[in-house]
């Protein structure tokens, strides 16, 4: 019978070698531009009018804004919190966020997609929470939002958002951020 000691983080070196490799090949799935700035935020599922959404939050729990600074943390702060689901990058200071909801089918990306994916070859790429969307992340000046609603399921973001993260890189895309080319 092996004892393990009650304040320890792994139950042997084997363990703790593994989760030490893991969390750098999850920091480098990240761009280098996202993972230097303090704009993390952790977030979990809660109801609003009817339906689940993302709300952000302070590593302590309590509610996270994506327009207060003070409620953003690092990333290797974030990562290593266990508060709600997952982690997330408020938008801002130059970095921005194609939000591609529906783009894909049976991991087949839709044409209207493809598109905006063209446009963006050398930028950041991951699948999203849903599995079947995607958050092209890039350089962009700070301006409004804007939606998109014809056929195509497109959103874009550069200050007061953030996007919930999962660092599942889509494709081959690069581990930077490119300036983005946005859809007409």
């Amino acid at each position: 019978m092996v004892t393990v000691r009650s304040d320890a983080l792994y139950c042997a070196t084997r363990c703790r070698v593994a989760g030490n490799r893991r969390r750098a090949r999850e920091a480098t799935t990240f761009p280098l531009e996202l993972v230097s700035k303090p704009r993390f935020v952790r977030w979990d599922l809660r109801a609003r009018n009817g339906k689940a959404t993302k709300v952000p939050l302070t590593v302590s729990g309590r509610a996270a804004s994506s327009t207060d600074p003070g409620t953003w943390v690092s990333f290797d702060t974030a990562r290593s919190s266990t508060v709600g689901r997952g982690f997330g990058f408020v938008l801002g200071e130059g970095v921005g966020c194609i939000d591609l909801d529906d783009a894909l089918e049976a991991g087949v990306v839709a044409p209207w997609a493809q598109l905006v994916l063209d446009a963006n070859p050398h930028t950041f790429v991951e699948v999203s929470q849903s599995g079947n969307g995607l958050h092209v992340f890039g350089l962009l000046d700070e301006g409004p939002g804007r939606k998109i609603r014809d056929g195509r399921n497109i959103e874009w973001y550069s200050v007061g958002r953030y996007i919930a993260l999962t660092g599942v890189r889509f494709g081959a895309a690069p581990s930077r951020l490119a300036p983005l080319v946005l859809p007409v």
